[in-house]
């Protein structure tokens, strides 16, 4: 409910600046280069106010070819707004140009790098032929997803603006996905946020130093239960249990002199004096 509300106030906003803008009559030359002579020759602040107001709809238009992406409509127009102040000041009315032909330059310019700076945590580029690039694999991303030409159109876009196969890849991995946050809920309810897929299955640091710890003192009371076993008893047990390679029985019996069979029975009674002796020592509190 809070998120489409959200999106309704949004939309409303977004309405606002679209009448506002269209609203505003167009100029005609007269008026155009009249407000112009008045901003650089007089620094006339109204002159600039209302030749900016005027050509507010450049900057919705602009604004408008990136609805829905990482940046609000709203704030892009208010970025082509800055576009239209930055024409204004750089705008010589002695050239026999319209100021809306070499505003849209300025608009566009400040929208693009808008969008470059706030599409990815990951920077997207700064030269002319990455920011070419960007907006180019967005503008072909229907035609990407086409299997059976996309590869050719990678290597058309790579031989067109100077770069290679794996560079074009890279930019279309940023361009034609935006960052997704942790925090994001999933599914359609929005029970569930990314971060809850992401459990390490790793033992946590503290079951780790647990685990550590147990082995130490299990270590050091096998150590010490053993010694207090016969000498044919402890040797059964390491060869059988603590070794690395494994004895057998019978291979047992014919060293000590013995059957595998007793060789059994004795591992089997070794076991349980161990098991006993471990018991004891836990509940006397022997340290660990």
């Amino acid at each position: 409910m809070a998120n489409a509300a959200m999106g309704t106030a949004n939309h409303g906003a977004a309405r606002k600046l679209v009448d506002r803008a269209m609203k505003v009559p167009l100029l005609t030359l007269e008026r155009e280069r009249d407000l112009t002579r008045r901003w650089h020759e007089d620094g006339d602040e109204r002159a600039l106010q209302e030749l900016i107001a005027a050509h507010g709809r450049i900057a919705v238009s602009v604004a408008s070819k990136f609805r829905g992406a990482a940046v609000t409509f709203e704030d892009l127009v208010q970025q082509g707004y800055v576009g239209l102040l930055k024409a204004a000041m750089r705008f010589e009315p002695s050239r026999d140009v319209r100021f809306s032909t070499y505003a849209a330059w300025w608009v566009r310019a400040e929208v693009y790098d808008c969008m470059l700076r706030n599409w990815s945590m990951v920077r997207v580029g700064s030269s002319a032929n990455q920011k070419a690039l960007f907006f180019g694999l967005r503008r072909l991303r229907s035609r990407l997803d086409d299997t059976l030409d996309g590869d050719d159109m990678r290597q058309d876009l790579a031989k067109r603006h100077g770069t290679t196969l794996a560079e074009v890849e890279a930019m279309e991995q940023i361009a034609l996905n935006q960052d997704l946050s942790l925090n994001g809920p999933v599914g359609e309810e929005g029970s569930a946020i990314r971060q809850d897929n992401l459990v390490d299955g790793r033992a946590s640091p503290e079951d780790v130093v647990m685990f550590s710890r147990d082995n130490e003192t299990r270590s050091r009371w096998l150590r010490a239960t053993l010694k207090h076993l016969p000498a044919r008893d402890q040797k059964i047990i390491r060869d059988r249990h603590l070794s690395d390679e494994r004895r057998t029985l019978d291979d047992l019996g014919r060293e000590l002199g013995i059957s595998k069979e007793r060789v059994r029975q004795l591992e089997q009674r070794a076991i349980a004096t161990l098991c006993r002796s471990a018991v004891s020592a836990r509940r006397s509190g022997m340290p660990a």
